[in-house]
């Protein structure tokens, strides 16, 4: 029996090592990935000299989640133990119970231990979770502002209430739990027997259990009390903030209910001592009561029967509170209000006065031209420009210059066939160049006009900046990682750029290393393994191409980049390319916010920002109601390195956050002149501003109690149902002494009942230029300016103007004219300018084919004041058509003699270089103008499409079907003539 045992035994014991063995080699299988991650995660931070905002966040994690664990899982533990240890031996129990022990006592040690680890494993990440909260109060700052109901300083509020909060949340359901587990294991081992319709409870079992419940109530006293505080920022009705109700009802309710809940809290330790149950159960009875009646009823009761009857004239102090505090927290309290009564009429001369302004009018729209750049400017497939490109400024032989700007970068996914690691890793590793249009100007044929541009790059960019650097390694579309870098003297393997007209697979490249400090270093073995798993790629690892001077670029979107160094800003969702100081940096807009700001209106910040161009969240859990506009932040194209400036030193937010990560954020006196001319009032800011104002732009209690004056963004004219987004644009505002990069947008009446009248009730527009002067910002920068348009002049929307134009009989004339053939027309931008007195609308017409491809160039200008609108060729030419024959001024295009549709291109200027896809002809090449059949033809078109027209509007339709025919005869020669 010994013999046939010890086999057994042995092999057991085997299995039991190999089992062993498996679980640990397992466990530094997961560990090591475990390092891989953090460990990499730690370099890319290091190399951008960041590496603190990590260990931060690392240690504050780690340090909150074991705080979390052992603040929830001690407790338990203590209490399950008391209750055990404290059982009565000698008991007797129901068989039930014993049945229950029964079944329980084979897991009691590991349920004692388990049930603190479980709650304390998700109390640790919950804490975890909340670090950030925890921090800010650590390193809170007081604002010298204080709330007009407690005097507080809304330092308090941002910082410290909602740490209390959490705090009092945490500890309230350690008790919670403590209290129920106690019971039920007291219940279990006969502490606590229910039976014969008594109660009974041991002594060791009322004294924890009374204690427990004297605990649970004294926090729940602190936390009513804190709620006090808490009104504040609360909706009330229409405002955030207490009201009537809440100052005279709410507040002094929760008081008594703090009271009530301390005194009932008392009552059960009191029990613990003297044994008598009856106190405290029937106070908390009364507290339950006193919760329906003085938390409920009372407030009801208050706002029926005394608020609704008489709300204006009780709630009016509490508006001017809610709508000071709004002002404050938006940022929209400076804001210059100028009654304006707009003209409608319009006399020759009427623009002299406004000549700068229209000749800045950006008539090149971001959203419709990207089709047109790519064609003229990609080159090759695998570089691409934004969907929608961006608008910045350039001073030009001394003149400032509205510009569209967009960068070439890598566009992975048309590699084709040479679609392979070594391709996407080490060889096409970066965009190249960034091409800059004038907004205010269009050739002959529609087209912009370039004044940068180029492979390699030509233009005023790459003449006056010394050391120009156009490569592109970080933007919004580069590869998810590169491997860049050699020593001195390798072959250099990534393609810089294509030179000439060869094909795609032609070695016609320029070649280039990368001689940047970019990203982490993987020149050993060992760091290689780590990205290798990092990118579950193994060629990182056994490639020739990875050298000892090799970095690995990854992380390289400006948005995610700033996002990473700063965690706790919210970031404008449109960065944008600059040249500054030779380099094409991305310029990124950060906001510190909060939603603890007393009386301050709360909003959805995704709700406040969606428009025509940014798409609404279906779910947005972002409530906020302050914000600032506290860091600006760059990211380097060529090597990636990242620079925060506090824009705004003296927000409480940035503030804390400079304490939590020191060292992290610049002052602003290190911006460059440069950079600050390059920097704009960002656009999310403005949306929020914009939708407060719709309510808040009244100063008057009276007026926002009664909502007689509420005004709303329209809607985008071409896209219905999505509002009409903030444009950028040089102008000039009634007051200012010359035009200023700017930002605006415009109100209509609110809706009130499904349909909002298309009238303009107000202007609003915010100065975008911050100067060019080193670490000063401009004067009048961030300056809101307001025209409130006199309701005694009706002045139309951009809805009632866009259908204006759909129905003008002469407009709709020339368009059919546009869209003979194959060809579509593409309305741009409908800007609004404050000119002449009155209000000028601009849009600009672009024609594309409506099959192939699709080049949208500028064909016509349309335009509008009051009642008049004109349609022509340029914008000079239009305006001049609106304003009795002469506008008195000129827009961009003044110079230009557009072709017409069929003319030949006009070749590209000297020394362009033109798509590979090519639009223009060859050098040498012209294309022939149109024969004088084809003008013939087009004449009797247009002849025949006005006699049409005519003649259904007269009722004769047999003129109206003889005409017919002879436009159709004329569109057939037409199409004839072109082949």
């Amino acid at each position: 029996m010994t013999t046939s045992s010890a086999p057994a035994a042995t092999r057991s014991s085997s299995r039991r090592i190999i089992a062993v063995s498996v679980a640990i080699i397992f466990a530094l299988i997961v560990a090591f990935f475990i390092f891989a991650s953090l460990y990499t995660e730690y370099l890319w931070f290091d190399q951008l000299a960041f590496s603190t905002v990590l260990t931060t966040q690392w240690f504050a994690t780690a340090s909150m989640f074991l705080v979390g664990f052992l603040g929830m899982a001690l407790p338990i533990f203590v209490c399950i133990q008391l209750a055990y240890r404290l059982r009565p031996v000698y008991v007797r129990l129901s068989s039930q119970l014993d049945r229950y022990q029964e079944v329980i006592e084979p897991l009691r040690r590991l349920a004692m231990w388990g049930m603190p680890v479980f709650f304390g494993i998700f109390a640790g990440f919950a804490a975890a979770g909340n670090w950030k909260t925890i921090w800010l109060w650590a390193n809170g700052v007081t604002t010298d502002t204080t709330d007009p109901q407690f005097g507080l300083d809304t330092g308090f509020y941002l910082f410290a209430m909602p740490f209390y909060s959490m705090l009092l949340a945490f500890v309230s359901a350690v008790l919670l739990l403590s209290l129920v587990i106690t019971a039920l294991v007291s219940y279990l081992y006969g502490s606590v027997r229910i039976g014969q319709r008594e109660l009974r409870i041991s002594k060791p079992a009322r004294i924890q259990l009374a204690i427990l419940a004297g605990l649970y109530l004294a926090v729940q006293a602190v936390s009513l009390w804190l709620d006090r505080y808490l009104t504040l920022v609360q909706p009330e009705g229409r405002i955030t903030g207490a009201g009537y109700t809440g100052v005279n009802a709410t507040i002094p309710g929760l008081g008594i209910l703090a009271i009530i809940a301390a005194v009932v809290a008392v009552l059960f330790l009191v029990t613990a001592v003297i044994g008598r149950w009856r106190f405290p159960l029937a106070a908390t009875a009364l507290f339950i009561v006193a919760s329906l009646v003085v938390g409920m009823g009372y407030p009801w009761v208050v706002t029926t029967f005394q608020v609704k009857p008489n709300e204006n004239s009780y709630q009016a102090e509490f508006y001017e509170r809610n709508m000071n505090a709004t002002k404050a927290a938006y940022g929209i309290e400076g804001m210059q209000v100028t009654p304006f009564k707009a003209a409608t009429d319009t006399a020759a001369g009427q623009l002299r006065a406004d000549a700068e302004t229209t000749a800045s009018v950006r008539i090149m729209d971001p959203a419709v031209i990207p089709p047109t750049v790519r064609q003229l400017e990609q080159y090759r497939s695998y570089y691409q420009f934004a969907s929608e490109m961006d608008v910045d400024r350039y001073t030009i032989d001394g003149k400032s210059q509205d510009t569209v700007v967009s960068v070439r970068d890598l566009d992975m996914t048309k590699l084709g066939g040479g679609d392979s690691w070594n391709n996407r890793a080490a060889v096409y590793t970066h965009g190249y160049g960034l091409v800059v249009m004038a907004g205010n100007e269009r050739t002959s044929d529609g087209e912009p006009v370039f004044l940068e541009q180029g492979i390699p790059t030509s233009g005023f960019l790459s003449d006056s900046e010394k050391d120009f650097e156009p490569r592109v390694y970080f933007g919004e579309t580069s590869p998810e990682y590169s491997i860049v870098g050699a020593p001195e003297g390798t072959k250099p393997v990534e393609i810089d750029y294509p030179r000439g007209q060869g094909d795609e697979n032609s070695r016609n490249f320029t070649m280039t290393t990368f001689t940047g400090d970019g990203g982490p270093r993987i020149g050993n073995t060992f760091t290689k393994l780590l990205y290798a798993l990092k990118f579950q790629s193994e060629q990182i690892l056994f490639s020739n191409l990875v050298n000892s001077e090799s970095q690995i670029l990854y992380d390289r979107d400006p948005l995610t980049r700033v996002k990473k160094v700063a965690p706790y800003l919210t970031l404008d969702r449109d960065p944008y390319p600059s040249v500054v100081d030779g380099h094409i940096v991305w310029i990124v807009d950060g906001f510190t916010t909060s939603a603890s700001y007393p009386y301050s209106k709360t909003v959805s910040m995704q709700d406040a920002i969606a428009d025509s161009q940014t798409p609404a969240s279906a779910v947005a859990f972002d409530n906020i109601n302050y914000i600032r506009n506290s860091v600006k932040a760059t990211v380097d194209a060529y090597d990636g390195s990242v620079n925060l400036y506090a824009w705004e030193a003296d927000d409480p937010i940035l503030q804390a956050w400079q304490k939590v990560y020191p060292g992290t954020v610049k002052p602003i006196s290190e911006m460059s002149g440069d950079l600050m001319s390059h920097v704009r009032y960002p656009t999310d800011l403005f949306k929020v501003q914009r939708a407060m104002l719709g309510v808040y732009h009244v100063d008057d209690v009276g007026s926002f109690a009664q909502e007689d004056d509420r005004w709303q963004t329209p809607e985008d004219p071409r896209v219905k149902t999505q509002l009409q987004p903030p444009y950028y644009l040089s102008m000039k505002m009634p007051g200012q002494d010359e035009p200023h990069f700017s930002m605006f947008s415009t109100f209509i009446p609110a809706d009130g009942a499904g349909e909002s009248r298309e009238v303009l009730m107000g202007y609003l527009a915010v100065d975008s230029d911050a100067g060019s002067t080193p670490g000063v910002k401009a004067p009048g920068y961030g300056t809101l300016r307001m025209l409130e348009i006199d309701t005694a002049t009706t002045v139309p929307g951009p809805g009632q103007v866009q259908n204006t134009f759909d129905s003008d009989a002469d407009v709709a004339d020339k368009l059919n004219v546009l869209t003979l053939g194959k060809s579509e027309v593409k309305y741009g931008n409908l800007l609004t300018l404050p000119v002449g007195g009155g209000l000028l609308y601009v849009q600009p017409v672009f024609v594309q084919s409506s099959e192939g491809t699709k080049l949208p160039n500028l064909r016509k200008i349309l335009v509008a004041f009051g009642d008049r609108v004109a349609f022509e060729d340029t914008l000079t030419e239009a305006l001049d058509t609106l304003f009795g024959g002469d506008a008195g001024a000129a827009g961009g295009d003044e110079d230009v003699t557009p072709t017409t549709p069929g003319e030949g291109a006009t070749p590209p200027d000297e020394g362009s270089t033109p798509s590979d896809e090519g639009s223009a002809p060859p050098e040498g090449e012209t294309t022939a103008p149109p024969s004088d059949a084809v003008a013939q033809a087009l004449s009797d078109a247009k002849n025949a499409l006005e006699a049409r027209e005519a003649a259904l509007k007269a009722g004769d339709l047999a003129e109206f079907a003889a005409q017919d025919k002879k436009l159709t005869a004329a569109i057939e020669k037409l199409l004839e003539l072109e082949g």
